[in-house]
């Protein structure tokens, strides 16, 4: 598919910058969604609107916090559902049988309660990848 003629950029503009300038402008850019620089500076050149991201310092950390406790929640997951496992092969013995039949829902409520921690989690950290 050909460009239309209008959209086809063949003239060139040269702006010499020195370090800290240059590294300015990168670090203004990098505030915003533009992927390159010659689209940032086009678009400010023309008076375009350019998007700026905002991070919440606070959210970032509370979801940095949350995703170490989803890890903590899956470890501790993992070994309740290998112990109760485990006492499911000793059912022979009657007391354990009790035991078993009594914390088997126990344990497929914690599993189910550390899925739904997980799945919060997971939206909460898509939305503000977004942002």
């Amino acid at each position: 598919m050909k460009k239309q003629e209008n959209e086809v950029r063949n003239k060139m503009v040269v702006v010499r910058m020195n370090n800290t300038e240059f590294e300015k402008v990168e670090n203004l850019r990098k505030k915003t969604t533009e992927r390159y620089l010659s689209s940032y500076l086009r678009k400010l050149s023309l008076e375009k609107p350019v998007t700026v991201k905002y991070r919440n310092q606070s959210a970032d950390d509370f979801l940095k916090e949350m995703l170490g406790l989803k890890k903590e929640l899956n470890g501790i997951g993992n070994n309740f559902n290998q112990a109760v496992h485990k006492l499911h092969l000793l059912d022979k013995i009657p007391e354990f049988r009790a035991w078993v039949s009594q914390y088997d829902g126990l344990q497929k409520s914690l599993v189910s309660k550390v899925e739904e921690i997980k799945l919060k989690v997971n939206q909460l950290y898509e939305q503000w990848l977004l942002k």
